[in-house]
């Protein structure tokens, strides 16, 4: 079974339920989902994937949260050249900003992100938004 990592960072929970959802989504399509906080994940567990997720919530002014994720996505910058890329994450404040900065990243790493943006949703998802997870987890497991 094809493994899909799901690597997030979340701080009051609401990205971990984004993540667990999108876990759920490429798990009913029939790949193996690897939802895994950014402190435990590796880079090198995705140089061979076609695709990946990654989560994080907006951060001070709309940022990636800067001690674990904005190491990891430069990390994984240097990797995602060729593939699909899930972005997603949620906000208390802004305009979604920091998820906009986010595609532009990884698309200029040569990332294909999936839909053309990130999935973002305001403080706590509610049951919508975790269903458009589980919807973003299944389109990047049919890559």
């Amino acid at each position: 079974m094809d493994k899909i990592y799901v690597i997030y960072w979340s701080q009051s929970g609401n990205t971990q339920a984004m993540a667990e959802a999108v876990g759920k989504g490429i798990t009913d399509a029939g790949k193996e989902a690897v939802v895994v906080r950014v402190e435990d994940a590796s880079v090198a567990d995705l140089a061979d994937a076609k695709g990946f997720a990654m989560g994080c919530p907006a951060m001070g002014a709309e940022v990636l949260e800067e001690s674990v994720m904005e190491p990891f996505v430069c990390e994984a910058e240097a990797v995602a050249g060729g593939k699909t890329v899930a972005l997603f994450g949620s906000y208390g404040w802004g305009d979604g900003q920091w998820m906009r900065d986010w595609v532009d990243r990884m698309s200029g790493s040569g990332a294909t992100v999936l839909n053309g943006e990130g999935l973002i949703c305001q403080e706590t998802p509610d049951e919508a938004a975790l269903a458009e997870c589980e919807a973003l987890g299944k389109q990047l497991a049919s890559i």
